[in-house]
């Protein structure tokens, strides 16, 4: 598989999410900016931080025409209790082979933690910005939203 660069098609995926249902990328095309972020694992210290981060600037996403969608190998329970237990507004999704995770290009650190990466993926379905930064897991909220203020 290519890497994926911006301005590319973003690849299309159906996976089943925390709420057991499943959820197309292909479903937001023409309605929604999405904001895609792979993230290594529920609970983690890093990936709360991360979520919670997505969770308060959840209205913010909204007023800008953006659904969030996180996503890793965990299964749906682990993420229905993630989602519970810290309030999350937004879909969760279960990667279990990390399928899309190879189909995004999602590189693991020290190539044993699964990498965190977040994808502005536009109403077209165009790779609009890329951001990968492990040990920075509040800092995709602010580009995503960033990028996503240019796009109005």
């Amino acid at each position: 598989m290519a890497k994926l660069n911006v301005g590319d098609k973003a690849p299309d995926f159906t996976l089943p999410s925390n709420a057991g249902e499943n959820v197309a990328l292909s479903q937001f095309l023409g309605k929604k900016n999405v904001v895609l972020f792979f993230y290594p694992k529920d609970e983690s210290r890093g990936c709360t931080k991360e979520a919670c981060a997505f969770r308060d600037s959840y209205e913010v996403f909204k007023d800008l025409g953006a659904e969030v969608l996180g996503i890793n190998a965990g299964d749906s329970e682990s993420h229905q209790e993630f989602v519970n237990k810290y309030m999350l507004p937004f879909k969760l999704l279960v990667d279990k082979d990390n399928k899309v995770r190879q189909m995004y290009d999602v590189p693991s650190t020290l190539g044993i933690i699964p990498g965190r990466v977040t994808y502005v993926i536009d109403k077209r379905g165009i790779i609009r910005h890329i951001f990968s930064s492990q040990f920075q897991p509040e800092k995709h909220i602010e580009e995503a939203i960033n990028v996503l203020r240019t796009l109005e």
